[in-house]
């Protein structure tokens, strides 16, 4: 499944994987979301509700373009430069292409919604 990640100017494109996790995530779309910078490594967003953890790993090692859930404080965060293993991350999926876009200074809006 694809969905878009509509910013100002740009348009993203993300293939998301096949989990519970990212199944609950989708049922939120389509959301318009403020993402703010965190550590200069990444866009976080809160979500209007925390998501399904059932299955979901207890963290992993996110790369540029990753698309991930952070379960602790129930958001949205897309990495933009390389980051180590955090505790509660879950991965949602992955951006396909250049991430430059987000490596804007400051919060920044965005659609996200299924790809057609």
């Amino acid at each position: 499944m694809k969905i878009n990640i509509r910013l100002a100017d740009k348009t993203l494109i993300a293939t998301l994987a096949d989990t519970p996790t990212t199944a609950d995530f989708v049922a939120l779309l389509p959301l318009t979301l403020t993402l703010g910078d965190y550590a200069g490594t990444e866009k976080i967003s809160d979500l209007p509700r925390k998501l399904s953890t059932k299955t979901g790993p207890a963290g992993y090692d996110p790369g540029v373009g990753d698309i991930a859930y952070y379960a602790p404080w129930g958001n949205l965060a897309i990495d933009y430069k390389d980051f180590g293993y955090s505790d509660g991350l879950i991965r949602l999926g992955k951006i396909e292409g250049a991430v430059y876009p987000l490596r804007t200074a400051g919060p920044i809006k965005a659609t996200l919604e299924l790809a057609r």
